[in-house]
């Protein structure tokens, strides 16, 4: 493990890549700490409200140590077309009270990081509803990351132990297991998504979506890397080491889980990575078309949904936020993949 860290340390982009994921993952699990407002509060007053921004400096060049915002006035409800007040400034407050959450889920408080006491801050703008833009992709980040982690697990334990039995015994047992996967596969991956998640009522509670979604991803993901885990089994298997322990009288699934598998971890470890960006995007185009992660509950493909006008993007281009967001993130995976892959090659590792 310290290898493969020392590797990554002299890869500066991944390096980079791993500290952003580092970040994002803080931010979404202290995100009703952090976010100003609730996901689900709408201020109905600012619909498409731009980004606030920040000020240090008055319109008049004086310094201020405490930042400031300026009001914003609707002045065209129809275009929705804003006017910044310079004569009305809101300081911006550190540790201010609240709407109540609680921290990790356990510890009720009303304290938020930043806020302001009268009118509004947007730090990237609001949607139709005039929710806080920020503050919802940090609640969606939950979903949205998290959903990769998991499914990933899933299909991974799935897909290991599968291609793990197929490879150990062979014969009939791996025929069957192998058909079974190659007709997983021989589906389009996204028609065979829709056409699982079709199977079930529209109007699921939130928490049986999330966990459905993450079902339906694993069950997709697993084939693959069945066959890939079978044809790395297919050369262990006849190592010294198993040899040994079938000798002592191990039983077979002792040795698959204990002895075989573990030596396709580094493999595992690399595909795991790599495969994250596939999760998060199946998550994000379920929620896009309206199958995944229902309003109120913020996710970052629901969110999009509003941006699927070329002329609301045009007028309000803040509403791109959550793409950003899932593009900044499945590049970092994308590059932490790619060095662990070199870091634990061999003859890659010679180059870097």
């Amino acid at each position: 493990m310290k290898e493969i860290f020392y590797y990554l340390q002299k890869n500066k982009l991944a390096y980079l890549s791993l500290y952003i994921l580092g970040v994002l993952y803080f931010l979404a699990i202290f995100a009703d700490f952090i976010a100003p407002y609730p996901y689900d509060i709408q201020h109905r007053d600012t619909p498409y409200h731009p980004p606030t921004q920040i000020h240090f400096f008055d319109e008049k060049g004086n310094f201020h140590l405490r930042p400031f915002v300026y009001k914003y006035e609707l002045i065209d409800p129809i275009f929705k077309k804003y006017q910044i007040n310079f004569n009305e400034k809101y300081p911006v407050y550190f540790f201010t009270e609240g709407e109540k959450h609680y921290i990790l889920g356990i510890f009720e408080t009303d304290i938020h990081l930043f806020g302001v006491k009268e009118g509004k801050i947007f730090l990237l703008g609001a949607d139709h509803l005039g929710r806080d833009i920020f503050s919802r992709i940090l609640y969606g980040a939950r979903i949205s990351l998290s959903i990769g982690i998991i499914g990933v697990l899933v299909s991974f334990t799935i897909g290991a132990l599968v291609g793990g039995i197929a490879g150990y015994f062979g014969g009939k047992v791996d025929n069957i297991l192998m058909r079974l996967s190659e007709i997983v596969m021989s589906f389009p991956g996204f028609y065979l998504m829709l056409a699982l998640r079709a199977i079930f009522p529209i109007n699921l509670s939130s928490i049986k979506v999330y966990l459905l979604i993450v079902i339906i991803l694993s069950f997709v993901g697993w084939a693959g890397l069945a066959r890939v885990i079978r044809g790395m089994v297919l050369g262990v298997r006849e190592q010294e080491f198993v040899i040994a322990a079938k000798s002592y009288g191990a039983s077979s699934f002792r040795i698959i889980t204990k002895h075989i598998i573990p030596n396709t971890f580094s493999y595992l470890l690399v595909a795991a990575t790599l495969s994250i960006p596939a999760y998060i995007l199946g998550e994000s185009a379920l929620s896009l078309i309206g199958l995944g992660i229902q309003e109120p509950y913020a996710s970052w493909g629901n969110m999009l949904s509003s941006a699927r006008s070329i002329a609301s993007i045009s007028s309000y281009p803040w509403i791109l936020a959550p793409g950003i967001a899932i593009f900044i993130t499945i590049l970092a995976f994308n590059l932490v993949g790619d060095a662990l892959r070199d870091s634990l090659d061999p003859k890659l590792r010679k180059m870097l």
